[in-house]
């Protein structure tokens, strides 16, 4: 079922929303999909999308043009409530058939996800006046949205010869020395810093740090030692960034993206979730804690809170790091739980098909 799919992304910070939205757009035009993603910024895709041609299927626009744009596609998605130009939801409502309009809500573990996951919000005033707009809230479990994930990207990871692909990360320059530990870093400004430098000296570490604040904090923090060493990374494309993730033997990951990749990785990894001024990331934080690590190991569970509450800034961390089989036992338990449930663009492709 061939459909036309518009997308709406307004790119706040940090590149989350464009992420989400890019790896959308991507999934849906690779299962025959038609998409033009409505972007008011779309300089982060000169290296989220780099390395391979545009994909067939794909239209980036500009969001202001779509003030006049005429053709309004069988799909609307509004992602993160992002509100729509007016003159195109007018347009929406003209339509003789009105397109499914659904509004893609941020990821979170919290209950109120399940309960509001699917919700209709009718339209009775303004330009969308008779439409209904659909909530859709990816989540990790059955009762909610699911996860972005591609229909070959287990397989892919399967295959993946991770020595082979580090030979040619950064030119080559980038080289694992026998029994170095592997850790990637994707981060906010983070006080905590200097104290997860303290405890990767424990054992030798190459720490490959992606470019943004934790690169600008690393010169002021990083001291001599002989057990870690430490290497910028350039701005890597969606998929490179994905593979960076499967040959790490822990990931520190951020925001919504990158935290939902680290665990198709099935890979350790801490996440540092978005601050939020009035501390509603804290309950956020711990509700999906409370997920991954309800049947884990005691242990386990304990230094991994421990670990992701002091990273974001919520508890004093004693500095301990899980041990990492155990970790990687646990990820890849999360992983086959997560795969059980459909993923967010075959539930999405069932809504447009009991639509149409």
């Amino acid at each position: 079922m061939g459909l036309n799919w518009d997308i709406f992304c307004r790119v706040i910070d940090n590149f989350g929303d464009i992420g989400v939205a890019w790896r959308l757009a991507r999934d849906l035009a690779a299962r025959g999909q038609t998409v033009r993603l409505w972007l008011d910024d779309a300089g982060a895709l000169q290296w989220m999308a780099a390395g391979k041609a545009m994909p067939a299927g794909i239209g980036v626009r500009r969001w202001d043009d779509s003030v006049n744009e005429v053709e309004v596609g069988d799909v609307v998605i509004e992602t993160f409530g992002c509100e729509l130009p007016a003159p195109f939801v007018a347009r929406m409502a003209a339509r003789g058939t009105p397109p499914l309009w659904i509004n893609l809500e941020y990821l979170s573990a919290e209950a109120y996800v399940e309960r509001s996951h699917g919700l209709s919000s009718p339209q009775f005033n303004g330009p969308g006046r008779g439409l209904s707009k659909q909530f859709f809230y990816p989540g990790f479990t059955p009762r909610t949205g699911g996860l972005l994930r591609e229909p070959d990207l287990l397989a892919e990871r399967d295959r993946f010869d991770a020595q082979a692909w580090l030979a040619q990360l950064g030119d080559g320059k980038i080289e694992r020395r026998p029994g170095e530990r592997l850790v990637s870093l994707f981060a906010y400004a983070n006080p905590a810093l200097p104290e997860l430098l303290a405890a990767l000296t424990t054992e030798p570490t190459l720490l490959l740090i992606c470019p943004g604040a934790a690169q600008a904090q690393m010169n002021s923090h990083m001291l001599p030692n002989a057990n870690l060493r430490w290497q910028a990374l350039p701005y890597l494309s969606q998929p490179e960034y994905d593979r960076l993730l499967w040959a790490c033997d822990l990931n520190f990951v951020r925001g919504e993206d990158s935290f939902v990749r680290a665990q198709w990785a099935g890979r350790p990894f801490v996440w540092q979730i978005y601050p939020q001024h009035d501390g509603a990331h804290g309950p956020k934080l711990e509700a999906f804690m409370d997920l991954l690590l309800a049947d884990c190991d005691a242990l386990l569970a304990d230094q991994t809170r421990s670990l992701w509450r002091g990273w974001n800034g919520l508890r004093a961390w004693d500095g301990t790091l899980p041990e990492l089989d155990a970790g990687r036992a646990q990820a890849l338990k999360w992983r086959e739980h997560l795969t059980s449930q459909p993923d967010l663009t075959t539930q999405l492709f069932s809504l447009a098909s009991k639509s149409s």
